[in-house]
């Protein structure tokens, strides 16, 4: 029913953009098409097999061939071992063949060097050496300073703009917490509870949907002639890669605000268990509303998680089933009105958002105030959240803009 984001060591990638200091960007880009070609090489080889090699397999294949082309030892060792793997996640999931379209390098500690400090990264690949300047507030830098790496992500995007990834081993140690937030997500509010009261946050996902519509409407105008056109590709794609930035930014945006919010008052955030969530949600929405409203609540969450293990605030996970049914002061069975919310034993009215975001906050705090020692009492609720059908004062909207 109910758990926690354990505690222990993660990853979290350090993502900056980069300037060229030393070498060329013409040289790069050659350099990491070699690599690419390279990669697709050995997955074209794969693919074909009917069992994966071994590592040691591996290295017996294509170890030579990658040598005589120039890669450096580990270098060769990165692409073998990467394409393995894009072959097994894509055969895992019943994927087609993996095609690499992105111009990208991946570099172990042998191949690279890191100087945090002064924000530079120096990566070999060949027979080549490039410096690089992280663009990046110091501040944010200073924090992975000391940390551990393994390895170092060198791109190219289609503006000509150099991208410089470094995971780090991160220890999540969270902290005790003393009260809990909840926080009910949907496409156009997130409605966040704290015992007391509610605040309603307005999203961009909307706005992210409204691109995706454009972009359908587009391929049902043009049904034989969409993926040909060079002009209609390039506008279709345009239009979905707009819809996903903003939701992928939006979502950071916000996942720092409660985050900081949360460790400010020494809170745990409590979030729908997205497993669950699907498995037992009814299909009402159309297809594509449908598919923004999982990618929309699958980034924002991979963000709340991300933020919180940076800044170790609790993170709990419960089951979703019947959040949005149950009346929160009686427990009977909620009628609705729309999006409007009655009960009709104890007169409980408000929105369906509400209603979720408080009973969220309600299971999670009776299962965990025995092993926090909270007591047993849920704080009352005030006049808000009572639900009379009206409420005392209005609740505050929060407005988070990019």
């Amino acid at each position: 029913m109910i758990r926690m984001v354990p505690r222990g060591e993660y990853m979290l990638t350090l993502k900056a953009r980069g300037v060229l200091v030393d070498g060329s960007l013409e040289e790069l880009r050659e350099e990491l098409y070699m690599t690419r070609r390279a990669i697709q090489y050995v997955i074209n080889i794969l693919w074909e097999l009917d069992k994966l090699p071994t590592i040691n397999q591996l290295h017996q294949m294509f170890y030579k061939q990658l040598r005589e082309q120039g890669f450096r030892a580990h270098q060769a060792k990165q692409i073998y071992k990467y394409s393995r793997a894009l072959v097994k996640s894509a055969r895992e999931n019943g994927g087609r063949k993996p095609i690499l379209r992105k111009l990208s390098a991946r570099l172990d500690k042998y191949d690279t060097s890191i100087d945090l400090e002064n924000q530079i990264v120096i990566v070999k690949l060949r027979n080549k050496i490039f410096k690089i300047k992280l663009l990046h507030h110091r501040d944010y830098i200073r924090k992975f300073i000391g940390r551990k790496w393994y390895e170092v992500i060198i791109s190219i995007d289609k503006q000509g703009r150099i991208w410089v990834n470094i995971p780090f081993r991160w220890k999540y140690e969270p902290y005790k917490p003393k009260r809990i937030v909840s926080i009910d997500i949907n496409l156009r509010k997130i409605v966040v509870y704290d015992g007391k009261s509610i605040r309603r946050v307005d999203t961009r996902f909307m706005e992210a949907f409204s691109l995706k519509i454009h972009a359908e409407k587009l391929q049902k105008k043009y049904p034989k002639t969409w993926w040909y056109n060079r002009r209609i590709l390039d506008r279709i794609r345009s239009l979905h890669r707009r819809s996903r930035n903003i939701v992928v930014d939006w979502s950071h945006k916000f996942a720092k605000y409660i985050i900081l919010k949360a460790k400010r008052t020494r809170s745990a955030i409590v979030l729908e268990d997205l497993e669950k969530l699907w498995l037992n949600a009814p299909r009402k929405s159309s297809i594509l509303a449908d598919k923004l409203s999982r990618f929309a609540y699958r980034k924002l969450q991979l963000a709340i998680i991300t933020k919180a293990i940076e800044y170790n605030v609790p993170v709990i996970l419960v089951n979703p089933m019947g959040t949005s049914t149950t009346c929160p002061r009686c427990r009977s069975k909620l009628y609705y009105n729309h999006r409007l919310a009655i009960c009709r034993r104890c007169g409980f009215i408000t929105d369906r958002d509400t209603v979720g975001a408080m009973n969220i906050y309600l299971r999670t705090l009776g299962r965990m105030s025995p092993l926090l020692g909270w007591g047993r009492s849920a704080p009352a609720m005030n006049d808000e959240t009572r639900g009379s059908g009206r409420t005392k004062d209005e609740p505050m909207t929060v407005h988070i803009h990019l």
